[in-house]
């Protein structure tokens, strides 16, 4: 029993020391984690009452063994020897009772506080900007909501309760040895010290072989991370790098393989040595014991005793001496939970928000800048994890970078993005021209009526997408303010804002689910006849009833098993079934192909009629429909107005429309029936 002990407070020791971590207790930490114990403090005292029933059973057995051996064998009393005997049945089923019972409270304090701290931690980044999102990696995200959440419950679910088990069992038992006999238990206590440094000593060599194991582990984990997505294995398919692949497995798997002997070994060897040690307390105490009994000093019952006292003490002892170890472990992962909870929104709403109700769609933008800088107070730390995967810099290499990686989140955000500043932006040079700068837009005013379609056209990284972000919230300019139907945004409920815009982005994302469950997103009640009308005006319900599980056909990961077009027209699907009374598109039919470009773009004319509509243009066609067009370059509005008119300026738009727009294969579109000419003169 204590070797197990000391093994247990051995991990949480190689925990600290091989991450890094070094525990700081405060007062007002301490009464906040309390806080988290508080609503089960009725259970956490029935379990103390249980554990001191259990602590208090287990002193009598050996008395009983005791009293059996020095009394009740020599007297020949059947009678009491029948009783004692049933009396050591009872005893340890009561016990189990106590401890199945503690067990299940125990399970219900843990698995609550864990639940509490999730669903903290999870509402609040619900909450958090996208600003947030693209400066924070996912892996990071995750270990907060497990690992930390998991660590931070043993403060309160295992760690107090430990402490008050070994406490009570470890003076209870101290109690009894003196009572019985003083001069044992003197000697008992002498072989504590080396039992703990050896303890220490052992625990050193076998935390840097569990280091090594888990590091092996992350790197073998990484490589099937890389290797076994859909991109990956595409990739290593591609590229016919089949066998380079299982050789590069095989080299780390056999690492890990090699470094878990060493550690099965090691862990051995330390449970025999341990073993050992508390041998020699064993053997002094029947040695010398058993010379006092020779001598007359004391029965041959007590040294009996003893003996079964002296594990369940070295237990206890070796456990008090771990819990404080593991107690600051726990506050640790309770120091990182915090973090998350206390980090500042971005976007906040007013104590009582106006709440949008028929709106008509005016949108206007007053001298608005804004920047994407995100200072550290709003980010989370770095923290380092032996064992996962995204402490593995390089995953298919191995190697270290020799300069230091930026945060992963920050590189997805420039290539989600090519519109954020100079951290985010992707530039673009035509001679000495390009888009970086501090201020992702600058003084942006502009007005749009409702019902009425609005085009942003600019080159790459000039702020367009950073412009449609700002409507519905996702960011909030530094400068300025935009009103919806003469409202400023910041006084607005959010949900009835969001509830008002419609958005489809370059990057659709689909849920790994049923075509059916990614259209219910957008309308949680709507029935089967409004998904169908909404695929339908989308020109995608043809395609999905003629699918083997038609509207409950998987879709994969991220929409993986359908083309660009589809994906596309089941998001505008989405977005048509919410009905919102503004519409946002980021065009992305460039790379489509000539049939889904066209069926997209007959669902989006009919989406749009109507709709307050903010679009970044890619096709011609949808920029000579705009009421208005307005041009951006390096975060400010250069030019405004019709197609004609702007031609008319021989500026950038004019340079954008002969590089960009003019072409035979979009004079054909224009000339096609569903163009924007069609049936004018």
């Amino acid at each position: 029993m204590a070797m197990g002990l000391g093994m247990r407070g051995t991990g949480w020791r190689e925990y600290l020391k091989s991450s890094g971590e070094k525990p700081h207790l405060t007062w007002s930490l301490l009464r906040r984690v309390m806080e988290y114990a508080r609503p089960y403090r009725l259970k956490i005292a029935a379990m103390l009452l249980l554990i001191l029933g259990t602590a208090g059973l287990a002193l009598l057995t050996p008395l009983i063994m005791r009293h059996l051996i020095d009394y009740i064998i020599p007297s020949g009393d059947i009678n009491q020897l029948v009783l004692l005997a049933i009396g050591l049945l009872l005893i340890p089923s009561l016990s189990g009772v106590f401890r199945v019972w503690q067990r299940k409270l125990n399970a219900q304090v843990g698995e609550g506080v864990t639940y509490d701290l999730r669903m903290a931690i999870y509402e609040h980044l619900q909450r958090m900007s996208l600003r947030f999102f693209t400066n924070t990696k996912v892996g990071e995200l995750t270990s907060r909501l497990n690992n930390d959440v998991l660590g931070a419950q043993n403060a309160i679910s295992s760690t107090i309760i430990n402490t008050a088990t070994n406490i009570i069992q470890s003076g209870g038992v101290l109690a009894v040895m003196i009572s019985l006999e003083w001069r044992l238990t003197l000697i008992s206590v002498i072989i504590l010290p080396f039992f703990m440094l050896a303890s220490w000593r052992l625990a050193s060599r076998l935390r840097d072989l569990s280091r090594r194991h888990m590091e092996s582990n992350a790197a073998m984990n990484a490589t099937m991370q890389e290797t076994l997505t859909i991109g990956g294995a595409l990739l290593v398919k591609l590229f016919g790098r089949v066998g380079e692949e299982v050789d590069r497995f095989g080299e780390r798997a056999a690492g890990l393989r090699d470094v878990g002997v060493n550690r099965a070994v090691m862990g051995a060897s330390f449970m025999v040595i341990i073993g050992l040690i508390s041998a020699v307390g064993t053997s002094l105490v029947y040695g010398i014991g058993g010379y006092l009994v020779i001598q007359k000093a004391f029965t041959v019952g007590t040294i009996v005793a003893f003996g079964a006292y002296l594990g369940s003490l070295y237990a206890s002892l070796q456990g008090l001496a771990n819990n404080p170890v593991e107690f600051a472990t726990s506050v640790v992962s309770f120091e990182r939970v915090f973090e998350v909870i206390d980090l500042p929104l971005d976007i906040e709403e007013r104590a009582d928000p106006l709440v949008l109700t028929n709106v008509r769609g005016e949108l206007v933008f007053e001298d608005v800048s804004f920047a994407y800088g995100a200072s550290a107070g709003r980010l989370l730390s770095e923290v380092r994890r032996y064992g996962q995967i995204e402490n593995v810099t390089a995953a298919m290499s191995g190697d270290e970078p020799a300069e230091p990686v930026k945060p992963a989140g920050e590189e997805e955000a420039k290539e989600r993005d090519a519109d954020e500043n100079d951290d985010h932006a992707e530039i673009e040079r035509e001679g000495a021209h390009h888009q970086a700068r501090q201020l992702a837009l600058e003084h942006v005013s502009f007005s749009v009526e409702p019902g009425k379609l609005t085009a942003l056209v600019g080159p790459s990284g000039a702020g367009k997408t950073t412009l449609s972000y700002l409507i519905p919230r996702l960011y909030d300019p530094i400068e300025g303010r935009i009103l919806i139907d003469g409202h400023d945004l910041r006084d607005v409920s959010l949900a009835s804002l969001t509830a008002q815009i419609g958005m489809v982005t370059q990057e659709t994302h689909l849920f790994h689910d049923t075509i059916r469950t990614n259209l219910l997103y957008a309308k949680l009640d709507a029935n089967q006849a409004e998904i169908e009308e909404a695929a339908k005006a989308a020109n995608i319900h043809e395609f999905i009833v003629n699918l083997p599980d038609q509207y409950q056909t998987i879709v994969g990961e991220r929409g993986y098993r359908l083309s660009g077009g589809e994906k596309q027209r089941i998001a505008l699907a989405r977005v048509i079934l919410k009905d919102p009374r503004i519409l946002m598109l980021d065009e992305a039919t460039s790379s489509l192909d000539s049939e889904s470009e066209a069926l997209i773009q007959e669902a989006l004319k009919r989406m749009m009629t109507g709709r307050t509509s903010i679009v970044i243009a890619h096709r011609l066609s949808t920029i000579l429909a705009a009421d208005q067009i307005l041009v951006l370059d390096r975060g400010r509005i250069v030019e405004r107005g019709t197609h004609d008119a702007l031609l008319a300026l021989d500026g950038l738009y004019a340079n954008l429309y002969e590089t960009q727009f003019h072409g035979n294969r979009l004079d054909s579109l224009l000339d096609g029936p569903n163009s924007p000419r069609a049936g004018k003169p």
